[in-house]
């Protein structure tokens, strides 16, 4: 088994007080809706919330081989408020907090856009930040890994519990749109080049891997066209992975802060990589947002021989519920396989799983738009057009495809 824990976003500044436009420098000024010790929809993550993920974590029971953390430490705040130092800091003192915890456990961290000053400009070349964090990061990987991490914030290791499984995280905020460092870069710190020989590496090897990273690839299920990467990017990366998808065993994937699948089809429409974006452990949402997500934290099981991804147990906070106590209780939310009656997390189970979602008044799909917001709020309706962008981008990674099936839903 693994642990996903992502997006924890920090807010040093979260505090209890009568003013509710103070309690946190995350809400930027708004009024801070209901704040309790766990935190606030309009607030980013207080340490004590982290605490108690973690905390549940190492309670649980559960044995795990390793962990992976996919980025996004500070908080969302306007640039002038944080620094390279600042940034630096929250992103020592979440590796120190997560160290405390599990001084034995394996961890596989990736940068998020919001780890670096100023947020998402990570830069092709090596800069403090990157320097850092391989300082930071050295109880947990190895002197090839810490090099190409110092150069452009991505590494590949294999799992030392796991011979023949390798992880590779790379820095998918090269390719972000708001990164004006890599514009009209074809490729951003080699990292595409670096991607396919590693790939073509562990297919010689006979390894399989799991691609971890922040940002995803394919399209954004919440709205109309727009990929969570530039397109160029993204078609590069789609086109890899189906040429090496016999060697991928898995993608995961963090920062929209939903929890959301996506299956990679072949040129034939064949199934063939399984995705998933895990929801994030901060709850906070702009004003304007009606949703937001519940605090989440998943764990996956895998067949120790492939690497075969068998289910995945969400577990998560209820916010509103933990506030009124006082303490915290994290819950499963549920368990892939058994909510919705599929046999693995393999792209054919998924694959079918979404034909299901597709149909008429769903009712897998009506459990799934629930979960999408970590059971935020269950009275919230997908409309036509809703679903139509929620399939469209789990089923279809690529232009041509995704704007195909927007044709025939909408």
């Amino acid at each position: 088994q693994f642990w996903h824990v992502t997006d924890l976003h920090l807010d040093p500044t979260y505090h209890i007080t009568d003013d509710h436009t103070k309690v946190c420098s995350s809400s930027k000024g708004a009024n801070a809706s209901n704040p309790g010790p766990f935190g606030d929809v309009l607030c980013d993550a207080p340490y004590q919330l982290i605490l108690s993920a973690f905390d549940f974590i190492k309670n649980s029971g559960e044995e795990a081989s390793f962990m992976i953390w996919t980025g996004d430490s500070p908080p969302h705040v306007p640039v002038p408020e944080l620094s390279t130092d600042s940034v630096i800091k929250v992103i020592a003192n979440m590796t120190a907090t997560i160290r405390s915890f599990f001084p034995h456990l394996q961890v596989f961290p990736t940068l998020g856009n919001h780890d670096y000053w100023p947020q998402d400009q990570l830069p092709i070349a090596t800069s403090q930040v990157y320097d850092a964090v391989a300082n930071l990061w050295k109880a947990w990987l190895e002197d090839d890994a810490l090099s190409t991490l110092r150069k452009g914030g991505f590494y590949s290791q294999k799992v030392p519990s796991n011979p023949n499984l390798r992880i590779i995280s790379l820095n998918t905020n090269l390719y972000y749109g708001p990164n004006v460092v890599t514009l009209n870069k074809t490729d951003p710190a080699n990292q595409f080049q670096w991607l396919e020989n590693t790939l073509n590496n562990s297919q010689h090897n006979k390894e399989k891997v799991y691609i971890i990273a922040h940002v995803p690839v394919g399209y954004l299920p919440y709205s109309s066209g727009i990929t969570a990467i530039r397109q160029y990017y993204n078609e590069k990366l789609v086109e890899l992975f189906r040429r090496y998808s016999a060697v991928i065993a898995g993608q995961f994937y963090g920062h929209t802060h939903r929890d959301s699948i996506m299956v990679l089809s072949d040129g034939e429409g064949r199934p063939v990589s399984s995705l998933f974006v895990s929801p994030a452990i901060t709850p906070v949402r702009n004003v304007l947002e009606k949703e937001t997500n519940n605090p989440g934290i998943r764990l996956f099981q895998y067949k120790p021989r492939d690497y075969t991804l068998l289910d995945m147990s969400q577990y998560y906070l209820n916010l509103t519920e933990a506030n009124l106590k006082g303490e915290s209780d994290w819950k499963l939310e549920y368990a892939l396989t058994q909510t919705y009656g599929v046999e693995d997390l393999r792209p054919r189970s998924l694959y079918r799983l979404v034909k299901q979602f597709a149909v008429l008044d769903s009712k897998q799909f009506i459990k799934y738009y629930n979960y999408f917001f970590v059971s935020y709020d269950s009275s919230v309706v997908c409309d036509k057009k809703c679903k139509a962008l929620q399939i469209c981008a789990i089923m279809n990674l690529d232009h041509t495809s995704y704007t195909d099936c927007l044709k025939r839903y909408l």
